[in-house]
């Protein structure tokens, strides 16, 4: 259904001057009853002038009066010939001023962890354009070196829902092509609610080398801890307990002797 230009104005100019109820406004105006109930309280649009539907010709007097008379009558927008086919542009996503100068680390996060997806769909996603996609896939961006890849979702520029749809089309698309994905590639295509539904996996890090086969969990890596320990009385000659106690006794006896001589 399509909405009156200026819609909380309108909403304002029919709560002063009309007897509608709450929900025959907010219907016609595309708002919330409660909405429209706090106009009329004087806590929602508070300031905003309101706005005449019928001087501005979207809306007869006429279609107000039976509005007035049938609580039950749903208000029509007035016919405009010269809107007859006009449309929504569709253009890159708007991003607010105040988050702007992360987009350069949104593109980048995306660029690393999911390369299977086309600059078009990065540009859906963030609200930016091809050239700045192609600067920082290929590191010439301006300030490339004090980019960080930073998750959109966090930053607040895109919703997971529509990352995960953008993910699994460009999946479908790399599997329709013929290509054969990587691990990793296959790994980073999975569902945020499988991806949480998942176990931890122990990781071992990058900066320690040759220990590829070797792994952090399980049973065989416990016992062959436990073969591996050695035992601290093995690794010293010490005597018997017995021979230290004769040793002691033959000691003290000698002593006694020679306090006496």
């Amino acid at each position: 259904m399509a909405l009156p230009l200026m819609a909380k104005a309108t909403a304002v100019w029919l709560v002063d001057n009309t007897t509608l109820t709450f929900k025959q406004i907010a219907d016609f105006c595309g708002l919330h009853e409660l909405e429209v109930n706090g106009i009329a309280d004087g806590e929602v649009a508070v300031g905003i002038k309101g706005f005449d539907p019928i001087a501005n010709n979207q809306l007869d007097a006429e279609e107000i009066r039976r509005g007035e008379a049938d609580p039950a009558h749903r208000l029509k927008l007035k016919y405009n010939p010269a809107a007859e086919g006009e449309t929504l542009r569709k253009g890159p996503r708007y991003t607010p001023l105040s988050k702007r100068q992360d987009r350069p680390s949104a593109i980048a996060w995306l660029v690393k962890f999911h390369p299977e997806l086309a600059d078009s769909q990065i540009s859906r996603l963030v609200g930016t354009t091809k050239p700045t996609i192609t600067a920082i896939r290929e590191r010439t961006h301006w300030n490339i070196n004090n980019i960080q890849p930073v998750d959109p979702v966090a930053l607040g520029m895109c919703k997971q829902v529509e990352l995960d749809a953008a993910v699994a089309r460009a999946a479908a698309k790399k599997a329709k092509a013929g290509e054969v994905m990587s691990d990793d590639e296959r790994r980073k295509l999975v569902s945020t609610e499988q991806s949480l539904q998942m176990e931890p996996e122990p990781k071992i890090p990058a900066s320690m080398s040759g220990l590829e086969g070797f792994t952090l969990g399980g049973d065989s890596a416990a016992k062959e801890k436990e073969e591996a320990l050695v035992d601290a009385d093995s690794l010293f000659n010490l005597p018997d307990p017995g021979e230290d106690g004769a040793d002691d006794g033959s000691g003290e006896g000698q002593d006694a002797d020679d306090a006496k001589g």
